[in-house]
């Protein structure tokens, strides 16, 4: 079983207790998918779904959706794009940060976001 597939497993159950709509069955007719590839896909059986499939799966589930990509190996359209305009910026960037407390990166974040350009 693959991280990704247990994770949706477990959420889905822990659901499941309080809300029976959080069955296999009608979690995967609600995402679009068969439910017997909601079984694979939980079972660790097949790679992660699509972006469009796990993003899906992630608001289903309550779950954050850049978290949720990451954790099926994938990075989101939009993020990519931003990548791909300034790739060596980005690159350097992120590997700056790779060491960094999260409290350093959140100040980053807020800087970014809060600054006067």
């Amino acid at each position: 079983m693959t991280q990704f597939g247990r994770t949706v497993r477990e959420l889905r159950e822990r659901l499941r207790q309080e809300d029976a709509r959080f069955s296999l069955r009608q979690v995967a007719k609600r995402v679009g998918i068969e439910p017997a590839y909601l079984s694979k896909i939980e079972r660790g059986d097949v790679a992660p779904p699509s972006e469009a499939t796990t993003l899906r799966l992630a608001e289903e589930l309550d779950a954050d959706p850049d978290w949720f990509l990451a954790l099926a190996g994938k990075v989101s359209s939009d993020l990519q794009e931003i990548i791909r305009r300034r790739p060596e910026l980005f690159a350097e960037l992120i590997r700056q940060l790779r060491e960094a407390p999260d409290d350093a990166i959140l100040r980053v974040v807020r800087e970014v976001r809060d600054g006067d350009w």
